[in-house]
């Protein structure tokens, strides 16, 4: 079964509250969509918006021209005659998707027009479009409740309009309002009433429906979906391309153009324009979708992939990961040491999976990137420590110094002081030093070298290792690390560390 996919993200994506598309944002997603996702047809644009929009669909018509797309490049336009015919032909457009009303409804309250004088003006812009080789798609706007309040309407609108030169008609579902029943019921009976003519389905998605009911549509015998990158649309938005494609393909065996490998990418380049984001768990698209957070999960993969489903990160240039928290388990550890080609052995393993689950506890958000600066943590650590962190309380200020209360045990010994200095780190030294004045046999060194690196992730909250340098009274030199969230936090750890190691 071959259905095409026709995306509106350009024309109705911005109908989403707050996404407007700069000409050359609109130039490069058309590009996106026609040339790597291989999107069958684009609709790009509203006749008469502005001066701005017709530019842009000029740079696209143009591009697409040179490239054989032409055809698959639409533009809305209303029942106007030749207002909007003009608009388009001035724009290097060679499709109208005309807007009908589909609802007789509309049609009376809102043109204040009989059935009978909207199709007939319906006809006059068809003709004119036709007269200046445009050729001509109908929306029947509203469908959805047009066909539920009186579908003697629809099916006069459709039989008046069969033999015009429709390239498609235009099923919407505009406020998604429909069930998959109620789609596969109303579909059905347009396809065998017309059974010549063309349809498409263009669900919204305001009862979570829109894929299901694309699902309904393809199998009452529609011919192309309507959907958008992300489900930019008004309101809840429309149906997700990307969901639409996994779907079709997946369940129902549609033969698709779709190259899935671009789906993420272009996902990526419409958020990027657009400030619209999708969610963590979004199907296909989300950052964890394709993350295995329970390691009983892990474990399978590793012995057999056993949670391993058709739906995999390969098709569309993604990986699958585990995640490392409070969660984790053994299996989850070893396929991200895989990964980074890291060999632990078993008692190591277990070190830093107890620091993984830690760090999980207090809701630290740990990612592959962090697992370096984890296990170089933790294997320096001797566990052996006279002086241990208690608490440490900072406050700083733009124009002022910062002050520190320190409170640490050694050798079970409680010591508290109180410092300031310039900047977090230095006033923690300095109430460390009060503290070690009393104990002559532990000291700490000069430092010589103070790094701070933050994988490559770059999260806010990524996990920060302070990687420092001391000169010991010998003249060696010795470099101990700390990893935390907080930066000044990974700098005093890395400080215990070096004094712990010298405190025997």
């Amino acid at each position: 079964m071959k259905i095409t996919l026709m995306d509106t993200t350009l024309r109705d994506g911005e109908q989403t509250q707050g996404v407007s598309f700069a000409p050359s944002e609109k130039v490069s997603l058309a590009q996106a969509l026609l040339g790597r996702l291989k999107v069958d047809r684009i609709e790009v644009a509203s006749a008469g918006v502005s001066e701005g929009e017709q530019k842009a669909v000029k740079e696209i018509t143009s591009w697409a021209a040179q490239n054989g797309f032409l055809e698959r490049v639409e533009v809305l336009g209303f029942v106007d005659v030749n207002r909007s015919v003009d608009w388009i032909v001035g724009a290097g457009g060679k499709v109208i998707n005309l807007l009908a009303k589909g609802s007789e409804k509309h049609c009376l309250t809102q043109l204040r027009q009989q059935p009978e004088q909207h199709i007939a003006r319906i006809k006059e812009t068809i003709e004119y479009a036709h007269s200046k080789g445009v050729d001509v798609n109908v929306y029947f706007e509203d469908w959805s409740n047009g066909y539920n309040d009186k579908p003697e309407y629809v099916y006069n609108l459709a039989e008046a309009l069969k033999d015009s030169g429709v390239q498609h008609f235009m099923l919407p579902d505009t406020l998604g309002v429909m069930s998959p029943s109620e789609v596969k019921a109303a579909i059905s009976d347009m396809v065998s009433r017309f059974p010549e003519s063309k349809f498409d389905f263009h669900p919204h998605n305001d009862y979570g429906l829109a894929t299901a009911n694309v699902i309904a549509a393809v199998e009452a015998g529609i011919s192309s979906i309507h959907c958008t990158v992300n489900c930019l649309g008004e309101r809840a938005g429309n149906a997700s391309l990307a969901e639409v494609t996994v779907v079709l393909r997946d369940k129902l065996n549609v033969d698709l153009n779709i190259d899935e490998k671009h789906i993420v990418d272009i996902s990526q380049m419409v958020e990027s324009f657009s400030g619209k984001f999708v969610a963590c768990n979004a199907p296909v698209l989300g950052t964890d979708v394709f993350t295995q957070t329970a390691g009983i999960h892990a474990d399978g993969d590793k012995k057999g992939d056993l949670y391993v489903t058709k739906l995999s990160p390969e098709r569309f240039a993604r990986k699958r990961t585990y995640a490392l928290g409070k969660l984790a388990g053994k299996a989850s550890l070893e396929q991200n040491l895989d990964a980074l080609g890291i060999n632990l052995n078993a008692q190591d393993q277990k070190k830093v999976l107890e620091k993984v689950i830690e760090l999980g506890d207090q809701k630290q958000v740990i990612t592959a990137d962090d697992l370096p600066f984890i296990i170089s943590d933790v294997l320096e650590s001797t566990g052996e420590e006279r002086v241990e962190l208690i608490d440490c309380k900072m406050t700083s200020s733009v124009k002022g110094q910062s002050s520190v209360e320190l409170s640490i045990n050694i050798d079970n010994k409680p010591e508290f002081a109180q410092a300031q200095g310039n900047g977090g780190y230095d006033a923690f030294t300095n109430a460390l030093d009060k503290i070690l004045q009393s104990y002559p046999d532990i000291h700490r060194p000069h430092l010589v070298d103070y790094q701070v690196h933050i994988p490559k992730g770059g999260h806010t909250n990524a996990l920060t290792e302070a990687a420092i340098t001391w000169e010991l009274e010998n003249g060696r030199k010795m470099t101990t690390r700390g990893v935390n969230a907080n930066q000044v936090f990974a700098a005093i750890y890395a400080t215990l560390r070096v004094i712990n190691s010298l405190a025997k």
